[in-house]
């Protein structure tokens, strides 16, 4: 399954500044000194603290700098201060133990409205750093912009932990394309293993509560210590779950949201992960026409063969990676994650036709990097925590599958949705996924929003988007009564990465709660 994170702008040019993103604007802002605020009038026990949770509604905030909280290598400049909100780790036991939330702020350079909260989606996607994605515009003359790390995520505590950074590497270099019986068994015994570490490594007491019903909870309090009476909010791609969620759970404290590649909550996750191949081969299709426009295309002249010569230079590396400078040679898996990251966005065709064209000589360093920067590597061989919590998150969020048969279906129907991804090793069996071991329920199922009594949401959708195809917000915007902004692209999001007809409309909604026109379309 694919994640859905937005992908910066900042992802242009060579690969070599791809992994080097434009670090964050210095823009005034306080110092990193500190700050004791009082706590806000609006969170006053008995008005909007629900009972018992009184101490945490009206908990100060001390801002200070952000050094030591970024986890994911983002830049948090000097221009961000960040902080840490309490919360208890299981909102039925308030007197329980307690979860730390990490939380940035870019404060507004004028005459301040309110706090906009904003999420970059994953899920298991740091959101410090998208605490900038305003900087220089209305939006950040409004508005403090509020990035945070979910609970179990980045900078927050505790986090989750599964496998060490040298296992991480041991796993990528783990092709698991062998769908005889022997091969599912190895690697259900992989996904089994996988689980027990999470486990013992985090505990299922957090593992538990790592899902988007716990972290909506957690919203609501960062809401409320900021002193907001009601809730601006900002979510990318997951980021659309979080806030489809938290409409539902506190319906009267919703002021203006805007949803960017959404996820559709009645949509079943097989389903969801068979849409998101066939926008994964548009994405491809798309690409390979770009490419084939340029001189000395990897993939040849005729689009109509490109899946098979795509597959003709990754193929090989199941048998054996290529070189790199770095001595883990280029793997089978992470190649084709490098061409995914590539796909998520137009910015990156660059460095992918560059990575091919480098792998049809034999040499793998371009496809690496991007691999290390989907996975969440370091140079120095460290990991972020993305992938592990991308696993337990939705692994609460939905129901395991565990029906054999279904996942063989839906198996076949991947293949046949993407070919350019189908390595030709079919069998009409898979494996069971990690989450058909998972040391704690699910918490989530399938189901339409239902929100009554909320204010206009405003849903964008892509047209081409890979990830979170474009019908999904169309049926995410139907279910929450909202407005839909179309953007005809493909890319993955689409909000303040300087499309001026999308972006114009979202800050007049958040500034002014002017409703787009119907059907707007840019």
């Amino acid at each position: 399954m694919f994640r859905s994170a937005r992908v910066p702008a900042a992802f242009a040019g060579a690969v070599a500044v791809v992994l080097v993103v434009a670090g964050c604007s210095e823009s005034g802002g306080e110092s990193g000194e500190a700050v004791a605020e009082a706590s806000p009038s609006a969170a006053s026990p008995g008005e909007s603290a629900p009972d018992g949770l009184e101490a945490f509604y009206t908990q100060q905030v001390s801002w200070g700098s952000c050094d030591g909280y970024s986890t994911d290598g983002s830049p948090l400049g000097d221009n961000l201060d960040c902080a840490k909100v309490s919360v208890p780790n299981d909102y039925a036991d308030p007197g329980g133990a307690i979860a730390q939330i990490a939380i940035s702020r870019s404060r507004a350079s004028g005459a301040k409205l309110g706090s906009l909260l904003v999420n970059p989606g994953g899920p298991g996607a740091s959101g410090l750093a998208l605490a900038s994605v305003a900087d220089g515009t209305e939006l950040g003359e409004k508005f403090d912009v509020i990035g945070f790390d979910p609970r179990g995520v980045g900078a927050s505590t505790p986090a989750v932990a599964c496998l060490t950074d040298p296992e991480v590497d041991a796993k990528r270099r783990d092709d698991d394309v062998d769908m005889s019986p022997a091969g599912i068994a190895q690697t259900e015994a992989e996904n089994r293993d996988y689980a027990t570490k999470c486990a013992e490594r985090t505990g299922p007491d957090v593992l538990a509560h790592v899902g988007t019903y716990d972290v909506v909870r957690d919203m609501d309090v960062i809401r409320a210590v900021l002193g907001d009476a009601k809730l601006n909010y900002l979510g990318y791609s997951y980021g659309t779950r979080l806030g489809s969620t938290y409409a539902e759970t506190f319906p009267g404290n919703v002021r203006a949201m805007v949803l960017d590649g959404a996820l559709d909550p009645e949509q079943d996750p097989t389903d969801e992960v068979i849409l998101q191949a066939e926008g994964f081969q548009k994405a491809f299709d798309a690409f390979v026409a770009d490419c084939m426009r340029q001189q000395d295309c990897p993939l040849g002249t005729d689009p109509a063969q490109a899946d098979e010569r795509f597959r003709a230079l990754v193929d090989p590396l199941i048998a054996k990676p290529a070189a790199t400078t770095d001595p883990r040679g280029l793997s089978y898996t992470d190649a084709i994650t490098g061409v995914q990251q590539a796909l998520y966005s137009p910015n990156l065709w660059g460095p992918l036709r560059g990575g091919l064209q480098s792998l049809r000589t034999g040499t793998g360093d371009s496809l690496l990097m991007l691999a290390d920067l989907y996975e969440g590597r370091a140079d120095d061989g460290s990991y972020s925590n993305l992938n592990d919590a991308f696993n337990a998150i939705r692994c609460v969020d939905d129901p395991p599958v565990t029906d054999r048969a279904k996942v063989g279906e839906a198996d076949v129907r991947y293949r046949q949705a993407a070919p350019f991804l189908d390595d030709g090793r079919g069998t009409g069996n898979a494996p069971l996924d990690v989450c058909a071991f998972w040391p704690v329920p699910s918490t989530g199922a399938p189901h339409t929003v239902d929100a009554p009594g909320i204010p206009t949401v405003v849903v964008v959708s892509t047209t081409e988007d890979p990830a979170t195809p474009y019908q999904a917000g169309v049926d995410l915007a139907k279910q929450m009564n909202g407005a839909l902004i179309t953007f005809r692209g493909t890319q993955h999001t689409v909000v303040l990465d300087g499309e001026a007809c999308v972006d114009h409309a979202v800050i007049d909604y958040f500034v002014n709660l002017e409703t787009p026109p119907a059907d707007l379309t840019c």
